[in-house]
C-alpha cells in the first residue's frame, strides 16, 4: 500500500483545512486508517483513526470536537477535516494504514500501523 497525503498549508488561527490521503492498492477498504502528527522537536503523536468500514472513529483529546476523520472506500481516500485550528496544531501530518485486514481493534499508537505516507505540513499562525 502506498499513501499520498495532501492538503496541508498555512492558515490563520481559527481557520480550517482538509487533509486527504490517497491510497493505492485494492485492500485499502479493509484497513484501519490513522492520522498522526509531529511538531517541531516533538515525538509523533496520534490525532485520529477510523475503523476499516467507517463504523467508528477515535480522536486525541486535543482535537476532539474540532477534527473529523472520514473515509471514502470507493475512492481509496481518507480525510481529516480540521476546524478551529490553533497554533499548537502546527506539525507535519502523516496518514497511516494498519496492514492487517479487517482488524477489530483500532490502534492509537504509531506501532500499530505498517504503511505511512510522506507527510504534509500544516502551519497555523496566531
Amino acid at each position: 500500500v502506498q499513501l499520498q497525503a495532501s492538503g496541508g498549508g498555512l492558515v490563520q488561527a481559527g481557520g480550517s483545512l482538509r487533509l486527504s490521503c490517497a491510497a493505492s492498492g485494492r485492500t485499502f477498504s479493509s484497513y484501519n486508517m490513522g492520522w498522526f502528527r509531529q511538531g517541531p522537536g516533538k515525538e509523533r503523536e496520534f490525532v485520529a483513526a477510523i475503523h476499516w468500514d467507517g463504523s467508528s472513529a477515535f480522536y486525541a483529546d486535543s482535537v476532539k470536537g474540532r477534527f473529523t476523520i472520514s473515509r471514502d472506500n470507493a475512492k481509496n481516500t481518507v480525510y481529516l477535516q480540521m476546524n478551529s485550528l490553533k497554533p499548537e496544531d502546527t506539525a507535519v501530518y502523516y496518514c497511516a494504514a494498519d496492514g492487517r485486514s479487517r482488524r477489530v481493534v483500532v490502534y492509537t499508537g504509531p506501532v500499530g500501523y505498517d504503511y505511512w505516507g510522506q507527510g504534509t505540513q500544516v502551519t497555523v499562525s496566531s
